[in-house]
């Protein structure tokens, strides 16, 4: 397997249990929420639906269950907006359930399958790179899947989504300079390759489908904090249900 690459909660499943290591990639806005939480100290548990089960699950782990977007308040800024999440006042809470039908639930199927789960973004790209060169991840003994996350079309179908395969082709490419000779399969070159060949990603990000949305419904702010080209050093990694900075 190596480096392989692919889309969505499906092919997570089909990927998972032969990787040592899965990273996941939900660049509006799961993982960048997720990177900026961390950053601030704050464990974040993925919860797949946002429904009257996602309160339950938060009270059994004494952790503050985010909102929508659109539910968010000053009295309440925990929600998948990455830009409200870091304007929160502190202190921030030690816990955050953070429901999301994509990223969340690749996560937290990946994990079930034993595989190390890491969630990575445009802001945080190379230093996740930095960490699987380091401990091997992607070699014929530890293989590694990346996982772009992608949208949903209104049936529920899964809509691919070029943030995701940005975001997964940065890491894969900062990978393959870490560790020249890796395995990749040629979905992981590919996307490797798109991100190499994209003249400005920024630009991508604010101008593809998902990030014309996040204006639209007025989260121009979220499109910003996404296109933070390595601005961070975190990498979160999902320790006991709940992702937290790596050592």
């Amino acid at each position: 397997m190596g480096v392989a690459f692919g889309w969505g909660p499906v092919e997570a499943r089909a990927l998972a249990p032969a990787a040592a290591c899965v990273v996941v990639v939900d660049v509006l806005s799961f993982t960048t929420t997720v990177g900026v939480a961390v950053e601030g100290g704050t464990a974040v548990h993925p919860y797949p639906w946002r429904d009257a089960t996602a309160a339950a699950y938060a009270r059994e782990r004494a952790a503050v269950l985010a909102v929508g977007r659109g539910e968010a308040t000053a009295a309440h800024p925990w929600s998948l907006s990455p830009a409200a999440l870091r304007a929160a006042p502190a202190p921030w809470p030690d816990r955050l359930v953070l429901p999301s039908p994509n990223g969340s639930a690749i996560c937290a199927g990946a994990a079930s399958g034993g595989a190390t789960v890491i969630a990575a973004s445009l802001r945080n790209r190379t230093a996740v790179a930095h960490r699987l060169a380091r401990h091997g991840y992607g070699s014929e003994a530890r293989p590694l899947a990346v996982i772009a996350s992608g949208e949903r079309w209104p049936d529920g179908s899964l809509r691919p989504a070029l943030e995701d395969h940005l975001g997964a082709g940065a890491v894969l490419d900062a990978l393959r300079a870490l560790a020249p000779g890796l395995p990749l399969t040629p979905e992981a070159t590919a996307a490797a390759t798109l991100w190499a060949a994209t003249e400005d990603p920024v630009a991508a990000l604010h101008g593809c489908d998902s990030g014309r949305e996040l204006y639209e419904y007025g989260y121009p702010r979220d499109v910003e904090v996404a296109a933070e080209l390595d601005a961070s050093t975190a990498v979160p990694v999902l320790v006991d249900g709940a992702f937290q900075e790596a050592p």
